[in-house]
């Protein structure tokens, strides 16, 4: 109903019958009125369409007014996170955060795209965040990936986050001993320390910010002052940060 409001609002604007408004009308100068609205729009509908693609367009740019804000309001928490992994040139003049779900299989869509973004352009800060939505078992991937962040390094990290995105079965403990081991690490210390305070920070963190930042699904991606809710194929990505770099 409010886009047909919009529409017919835009309609009437020049009309002298809004200049005291239609509660000032008689009931049959009102039914009167409303006929010549009526006829007006059925003769030229392309004015519903164009009043909605204005009021579309109103809506984007709120949208994206609201971003800039919670960016601005948010940025060391997204940017400058100690607890998350930098990646890519850590000195770039872009910054591409991506908030993931080991399970999402848009994530996995995603993953060697970006990857491909990051190192062909070779000026990109690329910072990953946790954020497992989907059920237990991307708890446990996420869980499992900050353990070995946290007593292996970001080197480690990688593999493990390289390896969890192409995993095709339920990260359950077999499955990820095989992992850490796969990868020379060992898996005691990594299980021992999945739900631990210290790893478990981490995650409440990154829900805690993804609810302020309106973030409800992933991929979600953050590149400099634009918010990307979802998949964006590498073309688009790439001219998103080229829009960035202006």
């Amino acid at each position: 109903m409010s886009r047909l409001a919009l529409a017919l609002s835009a309609c009437l604007l020049g009309t002298t019958a809004l200049a005291g408004g239609l509660g000032e009308m008689t009931d049959a100068e009102r039914e009167a009125f409303r006929a010549e609205v009526r006829a007006y729009l059925l003769e030229n509908p392309e004015v519903l369409v164009e009043a909605m693609d204005i009021l579309q367009a109103q809506e984007e740019q709120a949208a994206a007014n609201r971003d800039l804000e919670m960016l601005a309001a948010n940025k060391d928490a997204i940017f400058n996170d100690p607890a998350s992994w930098v990646g890519g040139n850590p000195e770039g003049d872009i910054t591409l955060v991506e908030f993931v779900d080991y399970r999402c299989g848009y994530c996995k869509k995603a993953h060697d795209e970006v990857a491909e973004l990051v190192a062909s352009d070779g000026n990109i800060r690329f910072v990953l965040k946790e954020f497992p939505i989907l059920g237990e078992d991307s708890l446990k991937a996420s869980q499992f990936a900050i353990s070995v962040l946290q007593l292996h390094g970001p080197d480690a990290y990688k593999s493990v986050h390289d390896a969890l995105i192409a995993l095709r079965g339920n990260p359950d403990e077999a499955t990820l001993s095989s992992m850490a081991a796969d990868l020379g690490l060992d898996p005691a210390p990594i299980l021992a320390r999945m739900s631990t305070p210290e790893v478990m920070t981490v995650i409440e963190a990154n829900h805690a910010l993804a609810s302020t930042m309106e973030i409800q699904g992933t991929p979600t991606f953050v590149i400099d002052n634009t918010m990307v809710r979802g998949y964006v194929p590498l073309d688009g990505m790439r001219q998103i940060v080229a829009g960035q770099r202006g």
